[in-house]
């Protein structure tokens, strides 16, 4: 009896299978490998040694950043730039706090992220130990999930979700905050082919009901308008989107986070709306009789004074996250689902209604106000420089921005043609993003032209990264639009604090012989005539380059609907 009963364990051992071996550190290399992941952006430390020690010969490309601020941007313009998920590491303490910018600001623009944190030792946590913060407590509100690993055996199920949570539904950070000795552990190690979180189940399809009432409505508009916003191009719709627009004949704005999603070349294009949307957006927002929201959340940039948005438009809003339907502007006809799936539906349901009248008269709007500014002779005016450049790319470039007033420039004079080309701070505004989100980029697409367009206030919240582009040999274009202020806050000194510019004029380093200083080439124009050969030559240099332009320093950006008032209520400038 006891050798048949050894028999039977040894035959139950020869059918379970036999896991690998391995360390944390280990594991979580492998589960990047497994997820596709190719480039790592971060900055190491105490806690994540190990993770670093694995990384060594793992064959992953590894970006070191000079602050974990400028990692974490720069894996958030990796993501938004190619589409895939963003990976960074931070170690514990300082390393993972200088990550909360980051992480708030891919929250708010539904970028997909997995943030890896070291942590103090599990034994250490909770007794103020040297470099231990609660980054889990600290960033539950700005993240769409996040971990603290527990156990080594645990981290191959928590990185297999954390892919998926980051990049389905709507795309958002996802933090794993892991213990030194965690990382040093060995366990078995068996990753999960597919995923199940009851709790967690994206609505992708829209209700077929639904869809026919929708259908049905925009067949009866006569004024029908589509707000496209960023859910557009997170869902890869771009081009459904422009098939619908086609068949139906609607109208289009695109929301900051939009541009792109729909070609600013297309005769239905109306520009952006809101704050400093255009004059035609505005209006259209204004007079529709229904507007289409699809992937837009109302910002209130977008929105201004909500009691008197779209006061004459039936609301028709379309966005994979339920939470977004209704939340600021009352909907009529809420629709949930992927904008790429709804719109495929609404083109088999839906009949082209009589926009012919509409259309003219958007056009005759169009025609009677232009996006314009009063050029100068002699001095630079930033749109213009702006302008110039969106001629040379024609399109053809990816574009980064810091926050401010070469944003709204941006926005307004640079003509986006494709999806995923426009990199920007949309719902935090965050200063400091621009010049490592083009890092991402250029790492993500080394063959394209990448520009980063910044002020002298916003290039320097983190221009440490100068080294991280020398460093990895990018070939990135840097323009600097010069005004010794920070430029968006002195306008609405000028323009609501009777012209009282508190603490706003700044001044800079010789942004040439900086660039000079870390080992790329700086040029600069400071009179109209040098901009189209500064942009030349800065364009076609082999290597990275700053291109700073002097420009006028009490240029403002118009329209502008000030806060707090009514589309109606804005101020169209010169």
């Amino acid at each position: 009896m006891r050798a048949e009963a050894y028999q039977q364990v040894d035959n139950r051992l020869a059918e379970e299978p036999v896991y690998e071996m391995k360390s944390g550190a280990e594991m979580i290399i492998e589960c990047l490998k497994r997820e596709g992941v190719d480039v790592i952006f971060g900055y190491p430390g105490g806690a994540v040694i190990p993770i670093y020690d694995a990384l060594y010969d793992s064959g992953l490309k590894h970006v070191l950043s000079r602050h974990e601020q400028g990692a974490i941007h720069a894996a958030d313009g990796y993501a938004r730039s190619t589409g895939k998920v963003g990976v960074v590491i931070g170690t514990s303490g300082p390393g993972a706090t200088n990550l909360v910018t980051g992480i708030t600001n891919a929250y708010m623009d539904s970028i997909p992220l997995v943030v890896l944190t070291g942590q103090v030792p599990t034994s250490y946590i909770g007794t103020d130990a040297f470099q231990e913060a609660d980054i889990t407590g600290i960033t539950m509100p700005i993240t769409k999930h996040n971990y603290l690993v527990q156990r080594t055996q645990d981290l191959p199920k928590i990185l297999k979700e954390a892919f998926y949570i980051a990049r389905s539904g709507r795309p958002g950070p996802v933090l794993i905050d892991i213990p030194k000795d965690i990382s040093y552990d060995v366990a078995p190690f068996y990753y999960p082919e597919s995923v199940s979180i009851p709790s967690y189940q994206p609505t992708i399809e829209p209700n077929p009901s639904q869809v026919m009432k929708v259908a049905k409505t925009i067949e009866q508009a006569k004024r029908p308008l589509i707000l496209a916003g960023g859910g557009v191009i997170s869902s890869g719709a771009e081009t459904e989107l422009l098939q619908f627009v086609e068949k139906m004949q609607i109208p289009v704005t695109t929301t900051l986070m939009g541009l792109g999603g729909f070609p600013a070349s297309h005769p239905l294009w109306l520009g952006m709306p809101g704050m400093h949307g255009t004059v035609t957006a505005n209006r259209a927002i204004q007079n529709a009789d229904l507007l289409i929201s699809l992937g837009a959340r109302f910002d209130d940039r977008v929105t201004g004074k909500i009691e008197r948005f779209a006061p004459k438009a039936k609301i028709v809003h379309v966005d994979i996250d339920p939470a977004e339907v209704g939340k600021i502007i009352p909907t009529q006809l809420p629709l949930v689902g992927d904008i790429k799936h709804v719109l495929v539906q609404l083109m088999k349901k839906t009949s082209p209604g009589d926009t012919i009248e509409w259309i003219e008269q958007l056009q005759q709007w169009k025609k009677e106000k232009p996006l314009r500014y009063k050029d100068s002779k002699d001095g630079i005016k930033a749109q213009y420089v702006i302008e110039q450049l969106s001629n040379y790319t024609k399109g053809d470039a990816i574009i980064s921005t810091d926050v401010g007033q070469h944003q709204m420039w941006t926005a307004q004079y640079y003509k986006f043609e494709k999806a995923r080309t426009l990199l920007t701070s949309g719902g935090l505004g965050t200063m400091g993003f621009g010049l490592p989100a083009a890092v991402g980029a250029q790492v993500g697409h080394p063959d394209q032209k990448v520009v980063c367009i910044s002020g002298d206030g916003s290039i320097q919240m983190n221009i440490q990264e100068l080294a991280t582009i020398v460093q990895q040999k990018l070939p990135l274009k840097i323009i600097i639009l010069n005004n010794s202020y920070l430029g968006m806050v002195r306008q609405w000194q000028q323009i609501f604090h009777d012209c009282r510019y508190s603490c706003t004029f700044m001044t800079g380093p010789d942004f040439v012989k900086l660039a000079e200083a870390y080992g790329m080439l700086g040029i600069r124009a400071v009179k109209k005539e040098e901009v189209t050969e500064v942009l030349e030559q800065g364009m076609k240099h082999n290597g990275p380059v700053i291109m700073e332009f002097m420009v006028e320093e009490e240029e403002n950006v118009f329209p502008f609907v000030p806060p707090g008032a009514s589309l109606d209520e804005m101020i169209e400038g010169e």
